[in-house]
């Protein structure tokens, strides 16, 4: 981020304006929704939101196996997901994109912990409800995606907020 007392005069490089570890991590805890982007056969860039729980450093999602990002991800798992601040505790204008290779799991000890931990992210005040949903996320043809970040971009509007405020070149 600029120095206190740098100006600037554009928004030509605004990857100085990155978010800070605690922040990033804020968001993970604070959002349970992303957008999941797959190649399709063709080559094509898709994308899907999705719930997730983030854990042990992995993006974790799930999907009746019959979806096409499944068959997708099986062929190419190259992947990309990216997360908004939008609608959570942390407001607006903060935002993570990580590329990252899925791998495709439906093993008993992995649905055991992770349709409880998606439930609950998802209903965090209501323990009957997210139990029931865990139940139903627990059928024949559903699998889960962890997916392991390689690389990341990430943005914190209110840094590049304060540089403008601090800029003459905004001041009227």
């Amino acid at each position: 981020m600029p120095e206190e007392a740098e100006e600037i005069s554009d928004y030509e490089d605004v990857a100085v304006y990155t978010l800070d570890d605690s922040t990033e991590r804020d968001l993970l805890e604070a959002q349970n929704e992303l957008t999941f982007i797959w190649s399709n056969k063709e080559g094509w860039p898709v994308g899907v939101i999705m719930s997730y729980v983030f854990h042990e450093g992995r993006f974790w999602c799930t999907a009746s196996s019959q979806r096409k990002r499944v068959a997708a991800v099986r062929r190419d798992p190259r992947v990309c997901v990216a997360i908004t601040s939008k609608g959570s505790r942390l407001g607006a204008n903060k935002a993570l994109t990580y590329k990252g290779v899925v791998t495709v799991r439906d093993d008993a000890e992995t649905k055991s912990w992770f349709y409880p931990a998606l439930s609950k992210a998802i209903n965090p005040e209501d323990p009957e409800r997210a139990a029931r949903f865990a139940r139903f996320l627990d059928s024949p043809r559903r699998v889960i995606f962890e997916i392991v970040p390689e690389g990341r971009i990430a943005y914190d509007g209110a840094k590049m907020r304060a540089a403008t405020n601090r800029s003459s070149a905004f001041a009227i």
